[in-house]
């Protein structure tokens, strides 16, 4: 597996310091910062050691901060040029690749160790450079800084490549748990209740020989409903407008089987309609307010669903007057349709949506679904 070029620091090895987003200027700051700790260090030991030097504690602090300096920034700018000259091949890894850096922090070291002695002292650094013995001590010593940059290099690729790993991973969780969530929709949608159909069915067949007329209103309704709920089941998306209409086509359905005891209306801005959502959101709320609420009732009772926007938030109501959620008889299955539409709504928009059940007064039961607003 290969990933993308990233300039990574050798700061980056802690948490700490992954909290700023990399960047050009980051990674500057972070090299001044990693050579001056170098620096200290260094300089900490020297003293610690009982180093012989003709300079001064001041001196020799100053002198270790400026060739740590020049060879941390020396390394930076060498590796940055390297990467951006060879994309491809410094997020292959390949052993040419990695030779090329060993060569140019070895080649840093040795002028940062060099330069900066010879400017102080007014001397000519290619000279001081080139003069016989004097890459001597110096080769030791960028072997040394280049050994301990390679692997830092080395640990942070293996770090990211396994936070890549992991996020990928964690990213076809998501999209497996989406697609599972939207196969049980399909599912669902494509089974209308056996006992919905059967009952409509059977109150067209009751009402053909009496009433010719409204056994012809509710089959166009039940045409429309499920011409509607076809469409639904093989959209990725659709229209809140869409799903009021066929939440309408259900309740109109009903109404004609169910007479004067199921009253209905929905309430919709008009700036709301053409808003996207994902399909059969709407439905399983309203259903569950008949089945639960309504029909249990003797005398019946009213569905009103509301939609509107505002704060970033599409708001969508279902309220009924009916039986209420501490006096509605169990019935199978009772629930399973808001656990599958909570499992959907983490999904599809993970905590920003919300499914709230609110009681009524003085009856029934208001489902409020609270989904986020794409701001485009």
């Amino acid at each position: 597996m290969t990933t993308p070029a990233r300039a990574q620091h050798p700061l980056d090895m802690f948490a700490l310091f992954r909290r700023w987003p990399a960047s050009v200027w980051r990674n500057l700051v972070y090299t001044a910062l990693w050579s001056s700790l170098i620096g200290l260090a260094l300089t900490a030991f020297f003293v610690l050691m009982g180093a012989r030097t003709t300079m001064s504690g001041p001196r020799l602090l100053g002198m270790t901060l400026l060739t740590s300096n020049t060879i941390g920034f020396l390394i930076h700018f060498a590796l940055a040029a390297l990467r951006k000259a060879f994309p491809a091949a410094w997020a292959r890894r390949s052993w040419a690749m990695r030779a090329c850096q060993v060569l140019l922090i070895e080649a840093c070291a040795v002028l940062g160790f060099t330069v900066p002695d010879a400017l102080l002292r007014g001397a000519d650094p290619v000279s001081a450079l080139l003069r016989d013995g004097a890459l001597a001590p110096m080769l030791p010593m960028g072997l040394v800084i280049t050994a301990l940059t390679m692997t830092i290099l080395a640990v942070n690729e293996r770090r990211f490549v396994r936070e890549t790993e992991a996020a990928l991973q964690q990213q076809k969780i998501a999209e497996a748990g989406r697609l599972l969530a939207e196969a049980r929709l399909r599912t669902l949608q494509a089974q209308i209740e056996p006992h919905f159909l059967y009952n409509t069915l059977a109150n067209v067949v009751s009402l053909i020989g009496s009433e010719p007329d409204r056994a012809k209103h509710m089959l166009e309704r039940l045409i429309d409903f499920l011409r509607a709920s076809l469409s639904a089941s093989r959209a990725e998306q659709a229209s809140l407008g869409a799903e009021l209409d066929l939440a309408g086509a259900y309740l109109d359905l009903l109404a004609v089987r169910m007479g004067a005891r199921l009253r209905w209306r929905i309430e919709a801005g008009a700036d709301c309609r053409d808003v996207k959502i994902a399909p059969m959101l709407i439905q399983p709320l309203v259903e569950n307010a008949v089945m639960h609420g309504i029909e249990p009732k003797v005398d019946g009772g009213e569905i009103v669903v509301r939609a509107a926007c505002g704060e970033g938030l599409l708001r969508i109501e279902v309220s009924d007057d009916g039986m209420g959620l501490g006096l509605a008889p169990p019935r199978p299955g009772g629930g399973v349709g808001l656990a599958n539409l909570r499992e959907r709504l983490r999904s599809l928009h993970g905590p920003g949506a919300q499914l709230q059940l609110l009681e009524n007064q003085p009856a029934g039961v208001t489902s409020r679904l609270l989904l986020p607003l794409d701001p485009a």
